[in-house]
């Protein structure tokens, strides 16, 4: 059990005051000046003011009374964009456990350059997040860090081994937003129901992958024409919907609320969109790293693009496009793995599977609406308010008087390119490297704290 959190030898750089500050002005009172303010929870887009005071938005348009116009740091914001801080939903930040990998500090940054303010971390760490004790230890690297908010997902399972129910309620009360069994299956279904019933009995949402060990077991891609041009061992969509199917069968009878994680197949968000016609209390999630790629850009020479679930066909990516921007898929997530160099470099079905996506999340989304026609009202409201619903996050994921100081300011022209040089993850395992994107994160806020901008070297 870990009590105090040990010396990982990480270097924990202190985030540094924004050029201004001087001793004696409280840099956490901002005056963001002429900022293009986007609000899909309050439908709200229009020019504005927007002042942020004790970690909270005091005022939208109008300055709030009292507030110290002469002890104020201002930002000129024309041009840019003001958006509630991007909530990720499931992203492994590698720590405790694969430090050699990243850290909370160093992926806690790429997440704030990003305009990501808050982190779902899944459970499957070393050791597991099965007790309150490593959620507490999660949360002081988090806020040792100084960057984004952390929050934990506790394990559905003891250990994740799908044998003994974790103690789940004691989780929750220990600050994780939700459970799960990340990407291990619980193969004993009564041991599911069981697990589902005990959820339902405390409203815990219950976060799922679904896969089917025994058809998914040795592949590595999409089982198709690809994979077998490729000489790559397959797994088929059935390895999702299968246990997906028997999922929902459960959660017919327990009414326990449900969040389907990675959705990968088109047979997958029609299922989603039946459960939800006929009223369960299901949600769904998908990469964002699946609405762009397919089994078409599988290479059997690069294992970046060696993802769990696997890179299915086009019609499977459109479909997922098409659930995204009707409301059947409720969120988009980075699925973040960052992996070290080596881990990538064997054979394709020997590489370790996952991408970096943290630096990528709202840039791919916002590609979305620029060339394929997903509106940026549903772009944000996957990347914002519907996490944070889904979450229990009620003070974040909106721009409202009164709510945590959780914001992103974006360039909506500022085109660039993503390399090793503007990526800030530890890890450099992605297959987005060279592409373009016109969205860039010109600064981040964190409960009313500045914790990065563009033009420093943070």
């Amino acid at each position: 059990m870990i009590q105090n959190p040990p010396n990982l030898g990480i270097d924990l750089d202190p985030v540094r005051h924004p050029e201004g500050c001087r001793p004696g002005i409280d840099c956490d009172t901002w005056l963001i000046q002429g900022a293009r303010v986007f609000d899909p929870a309050d439908q709200l887009d229009r020019i504005a003011d927007v002042y942020l005071a004790d970690g909270r938005i005091v005022g939208i348009g109008d300055a709030p009374e009292q507030f110290p116009h002469t002890q104020v740091q201002k930002i000129d914001a024309k041009g840019l964009w003001l958006i509630p801080g991007v909530i990720d939903g499931w992203a492994r930040l590698r720590e405790p456990g694969l430090e050699h990998k990243a850290t909370i500090a160093t992926e806690t940054l790429a997440a704030v350059a990003g305009g990501i303010t808050t982190v779902c971390m899944p459970p499957d760490t070393d050791p597991v997040l099965d007790t309150v004790a490593v959620a507490r230890f999660i949360k002081r690297r988090a806020q040792l860090s100084g960057r984004a908010r952390v929050v934990a997902i506790g394990a559905l399972t003891q250990g994740l081994k799908g044998e003994l129910l974790a103690e789940m309620a004691e989780l929750t009360e220990g600050g994780c937003v939700a459970v799960s069994n990340a990407h291990y299956p619980v193969r004993d279904l009564r041991l599911l129901r069981r697990a589902l019933e005990y959820a339902a009995t405390f409203d815990i949402l219950v976060v799922i992958q679904p896969e089917d060990p025994s058809l998914s077991k040795r592949g590595c891609a999409h089982e198709g024409a690809i994979a077998t041009r490729l000489g790559l061992p397959g797994i088929p969509v059935s390895a999702e919907t299968a246990p997906l199917a028997q999922l929902l069968a459960v959660v017919a009878e327990t009414g326990a609320r449900i969040h389907i994680n990675n959705l990968s197949s088109r047979a997958g968000v029609r299922m989603i969109a039946q459960a939800k016609a006929e009223g369960l209390p299901v949600t769904a999630s998908v990469s964002a790293h699946h609405l762009w790629l397919s089994e078409m850009d599988t290479d059997a020479l690069c294992g970046n693009t060696h993802v769990q679930p696997p890179l299915r066909g086009l019609r499977d990516r459109d479909a997922l496009r098409a659930g995204l921007s009707d409301g059947t898929i409720d969120c988009v997530i980075s699925d973040h793995q960052p992996h070290e160099t080596d881990a990538k470099l064997a054979p394709f079905p020997a590489t370790e599977p996952g991408i970096s996506g943290l630096d990528t999340l709202l840039p791919l989304v916002l590609k979305l609406v620029d060339e394929e026609g997903l509106s940026l009202t549903r772009a944000l409201d996957a990347l914002t308010r519907r996490p944070a619903e889904l979450f229990g996050l009620n003070d974040s994921g909106r721009l409202a008087l009164g709510t945590r100081a959780d914001v992103a300011l974006i360039d909506p022209d500022a085109y660039w390119t993503l390399d090793e040089k503007t990526m800030r993850s530890a890890g450099q395992d992605t297959p987005f490297f060279g592409w373009d994107f016109r969205h860039q994160t010109h600064a981040t806020w964190v409960n009313g704290r500045l914790v990065f901008e563009r033009h420093i070297k943070n």
